[in-house]
């Protein structure tokens, strides 16, 4: 796991400069405290920072071919090097490391860029072809990994994270047309970044550059599947769920270094400490952090799946710390906006999970794989008799709203969330989705962003996303958003960027291609059956774990910020003007107040704002 920087030149004559190749390296250190590394030929640099996971001694980057024609800095991890090393060992190929970096470049030279689809792993790299005078950027399939790259003044700029091309010169020019898609999403979805005429590489794609210009391409897509014929058998559907997961955890035990997991106290985390208790010699090293307030609470879930699979657990309770201590270091982190405040306890565990390990097993990706979002469950509702969902529907809100008009705090918010999922069964998916999307009312947030020009609109952007997806039944196209859209552009980058910061590696056994392209093709009856979510981990490794942790209600990795937000103190330091000067200020204040007292959860939202407040 390490930190990638670059400068292609496309006019043959310019020299790359070291010093400002170093000093890009540099601003992500955090990604590799271990050691750099760099390459200059010309008109091409490539710089690295290390954090030695696997074969500590021998996997210096850049890496190189026997005749030095191809230099690599790569960003990742591949699980199956072990595998492709034997099949290139056979195919004539000496290695002069055990490292999964040198398994990249015989793979390039066995099977040039086609080897992207040989790897299982999460990776960023960027491999620089003498011979042919061509870079090849490639990011992972599903977006684990970020690459940031700009062509400005003739130059291709690219690095892990957005800082290493501000110090290269890169502008810092808003996007402000981009606001309202972040006010919905919590964040700025790939392609785009919040700044003029940087990207973000695509998850699944790569970029070939030579002199004649630069070009990125498709390499990889959820497979296509037949709506009408989808794998329904149950039994051959657990087994092979059961040898895919239980084969993607144990490659990810793959270390050289101290490891361990993060245990929430979920479903798909305690099922990972499951299978790694039983292929590991040695205890497991496990990292929980609960919060005094017991709606956001598992940790007594967790310690419960600690003590069955006798793990050496670590424990922390969170307690109210400073909003503006929270806020700098995701904005130093993030670089841009990102508003999915689940960011502040993700920073937390691999803080302390840090502390004694270098790399740990994630559930990330579980609720993606397993259709177990509340999502789901809404659009299976929505298959019902509409007809007769409609009759009850308006009488029973009438009802509750009367009954509950004048009510603050835990019961009004749970109102609310029933609403919510009244009033958006019956309505079109794309409609419905956006009704769901962001953390505060759809109205609000047009009234917002009312008077910025040029907006892109939600719905502009949305429905032309919604139109390119290859699916037809909703619950498959919402499947398609999930791993294409939601997963890479969201939660991957929070798990990144805040392990990242610490230093520390996370690996997510859900996230294996094999995995996804075999549960893209299961029946959503099978993934969903009845109103049963995950049922496909609950019947096979589910049945090792606590009935209580099954029986429990599904839980988000929140952080209780709308009572935070209530604490006078912390309100002081509450500072919007920026936003305020583009946004509308009036509506800005009313959120702020209607969170302070009670009438609406607007903690997330405000958060939100605060890191929008931190760029414009």
């Amino acid at each position: 796991m390490c930190g990638i920087t670059g400068i292609y030149n496309f006019d043959c004559d310019k020299k790359v400069n070291l010093l400002l190749l170093k000093k890009m390296a540099d601003t992500i250190s955090h990604r590799g405290p271990d050691g750099e590394g760099f390459y200059i030929k010309d008109n091409i640099g490539l710089g690295h920072r290390r954090l030695s996971i696997i074969d500590i001694t021998t996997g210096t980057q850049p890496m190189f071919n026997n005749d030095k024609s191809i230099a690599l800095v790569f960003n990742g991890e591949i699980y199956n090097y072990i595998e492709l090393r034997k099949e290139l060992i056979k195919l004539g190929h000496k290695f002069r490391t055990a490292s999964d970096s040198e398994v990249i470049i015989k793979a390039y030279e066995e099977w040039g860029i086609h080897l992207q689809n040989k790897l299982n792993g999460m990776w960023a790299f960027a491999l620089w072809d003498e011979n042919k005078q061509q870079l090849f950027l490639s990011r992972d399939r599903i977006g684990e990994k970020p690459l940031f790259y700009a062509i400005y003044e003739n130059t291709l700029v690219f690095g892990s994270e957005l800082k290493a091309l501000f110090c290269y010169g890169i502008p810092h020019i808003i996007k402000p047309e981009l606001i309202e898609i972040y006010l919905f999403l919590t964040n700025i979805p790939a392609p785009y970044t919040f700044f003029k005429d940087i990207y973000k590489l695509r998850p699944g794609h790569y970029i070939i550059a030579s002199k004649r210009g630069a070009k990125e391409e498709k390499y990889w897509d959820l497979p296509e599947i037949d709506e009408s014929n989808m794998i329904s058998n149950k039994f051959k559907i657990y087994e092979k769920f059961s040898d895919l997961f239980a084969d993607a955890v144990k490659i990810r035990m793959r270390s050289d270094v101290p490891f361990g997991a993060f245990l929430s106290g979920g479903l798909d985390s305690s099922s990972i400490v499951a299978l790694m208790s039983k292929y590991s010699n040695h205890p497991i090293e496990t990292f929980t952090i609960g919060y005094p307030e017991k709606e956001y609470d598992e940790s007594a879930l967790a310690g419960e799946v600690a003590s069955k699979f006798g793990t050496n657990h670590h424990q922390s309770i969170v307690q109210q710390s400073s909003i503006i201590e929270f806020l700098d270091k995701c904005v130093r982190s993030f670089d841009e906006p990102f508003g999915d405040s689940s960011a502040i306890p993700t920073y937390l565990v691999s803080k302390y999970a840090a502390e004694k390990v270098k790399m740990v097993l994630t559930g990330d990706g579980g609720d993606e794989l397993l259709s177990g979002y509340r999502s789901y469950l809404g659009l299976k509702l929505g298959s019902y008799n509409l007809l007769y969902l409609g009759r009850i529907q308006n009488q029973l809100l009438r009802t509750i709203f009367f009954v509950l008009r004048n009510s603050r705090g835990n019961m009004k918010y749970k109102v609310d969330k029933f609403s919510d999922i009244i009033t958006t069964t019956s309505l079109q998916f794309e409609e419905r989705m956006i009704k769901k999307m962001s953390y505060t009312p759809y109205q609000t947030i047009k009234m917002l962003t009312n008077n910025i020009k040029g907006v892109i609109s939600i719905e502009e952007y949305f429905c032309d996303l919604v139109s390119k997806i290859p699916y037809k039944n909703d619950f498959y196209k919402l499947m398609y958003l999930d791993f294409k859209y939601n997963l890479p552009d969201d939660f991957l980058v929070k798990v990144d960027r805040m392990s990242m910061t610490n230093s520390l590696e996370t690996r997510a056994p859900f996230l294996d291609y094999r995995l996804i392209e075999f549960m893209v093709t299961v029946d959503k009856n099978v993934k969903l059956q009845g109103l049963e979510r995950k049922s496909i981990l609950r019947k096979t490794i589910g049945r090792q774990l606590p009935k209580n942790l099954l029986k429990a209600r599904k839980q988000g990795f929140g952080i209780p910020l709308r009572e935070w937000f209530k604490d006078e103190n912390v309100m002081r330091e509450i500072v919007l003007k920026n936003v305020k000067s583009i946004c509308d200020s009036t509506v800005i204040d009313k959120i702020v107040y209607d969170n302070f007292t009670g009438i609406h959860d607007n903690g997330n939202f405000i958060w939100e704002l605060m890191m929008l407040n931190s760029f414009v």
